[in-house]
């Protein structure tokens, strides 16, 4: 035999994967992180009525999950004041994606996406062949009037907009993007990723009804709700648009305990409050401990503070390093000129106090050797 008939396509995709995880990052080190502020999980964790749903949920985990997921798709219609013909549950953001990819975009397809924003979706649209068009971020933030007037010149079938944004962590009104949708192409569809609306302020919240057909708005329970391991996604759209999935969705995707947690965690209002407050907290700490360094603290709508170390991508490629040396694992845009900075997850008290003893160090570090470098 002489191996497996790859497809073209596969066989000419890069050997990489978007993220590299940190549990990677610690065989490679050879130790764990002392404080995991790089992925932007929920350390606060997900509510305890969640927790126990699934813990009851597992003496039952010989039988599949739902495929329609039929319980959690009416709470999550009654939460929203729609019905469940217009959300489709998946496994997680990332998982919907890859569906949404493969349901629109044949090769060659030109979808568009700003330069150094979501790097999932763009490994799900070239995995199914679609030619992505990079649009710049505008002080800080992504363009959406520029990325709807790309997709305008390219004919584009997605675009890709983040509200509030990773991994800058800027957010557009609501308001705004509703207006700029009048210029979008009447065959171009917005693809809306949401995974951190709950931590926006409420004008973040777009004033259109659920099945505008020119939009798809993603959401998860991997963050707010503290359930980044379960994977539970959900798509909120047009019933015609939200049906299509239904014909190459994995129907048995949906992990039985996963689900059910799920739903309990979408119940308990006062969990998902006292975790926002506790963001709230851990931002500030986070902006005071970069300033006392002479740093500068990008605004956030997000569980996460993207911080400008006043350099550029060397400045803070090294930062990571020195920070990962010190036990934090933080990450960093990807992309001039928003790789100037790193990005960094809220944490715990003590994980807090573990980068305010290690930032500075690191930055000495970093400022001392490029120092060296130019001697």
């Amino acid at each position: 035999m002489t191996g497996p008939r790859i497809t073209p396509l596969v066989a000419g995709l890069p050997a990489t994967v978007p993220f590299t995880g940190p549990e990677e990052l610690e065989r490679r080190r050879g130790a764990p992180f002392a404080a995991r502020l790089g992925a932007n999980e929920n350390v606060f964790g997900a509510s305890p009525r969640a927790v126990a749903a699934m813990r009851e949920a597992i003496s039952g985990i010989w039988q599949y999950g739902d495929p329609a997921s039929h319980d959690l798709r009416a709470a999550l219609a009654a939460h929203l004041g729609t019905t469940p013909e217009h959300i489709v549950v998946g496994e997680g953001i990332d998982g919907l994606l890859g569906y949404l990819a493969r349901m629109l975009v044949a090769p060659g397809d030109v979808v568009v996406t700003s330069a150094g924003a979501y790097p999932t979706f763009n490994y799900h649209v070239t995995g199914y062949g679609g030619r992505l068009e990079m649009v710049p971020y505008r002080d800080d933030a992504e363009d959406l009037p520029a990325l709807i007037a790309r997709a305008a010149e390219t004919g584009a079938k997605l675009i890709y907009f983040a509200n509030p944004d990773n991994p800058m962590g800027s957010y557009l009104p609501g308001a705004e993007i509703a207006r700029a949708l009048d210029a979008l192409p009447g065959d171009t569809l917005l693809v809306l990723d949401e995974a951190y609306g709950e931590f926006a302020p409420e004008d973040a919240a777009l004033p259109l009804p659920w099945d505008d057909p020119r939009v798809i708005r993603m959401r998860t329970f991997s963050k707010a709700y503290g359930m980044a391991g379960a994977r539970v996604g959900y798509a909120i759209g047009a019933p015609a648009l939200i049906a299509v999935f239904e014909r190459i969705r994995n129907h048995f995707g949906m992990n039985r305990a996963a689900q059910a947690g799920a739903l309990a965690a979408l119940q308990d209002g006062d969990w998902l409050e006292a975790t926002r407050a506790k963001v709230t907290a851990a931002r500030d700490e986070i902006a005071r401990i970069a300033r006392v360094s002479g740093l500068a603290p990008l605004p956030s709508a997000t569980n996460f503070v993207t911080i400008d170390c006043g350099g550029d991508g060397d400045r803070a490629r090294a930062m990571v390093a020195a920070l990962g040396a010190r036990g934090v694992f933080v990450r960093m845009p990807f992309m001039a000129p928003e790789d100037r900075c790193i990005r960094i997850s809220c944490g715990t008290p003590s994980d807090l106090a573990t980068l305010e003893q290690a930032l500075p160090e690191a930055l000495a570090q970093v400022l001392t050797a490029e120092k060296a470098s130019v001697a």
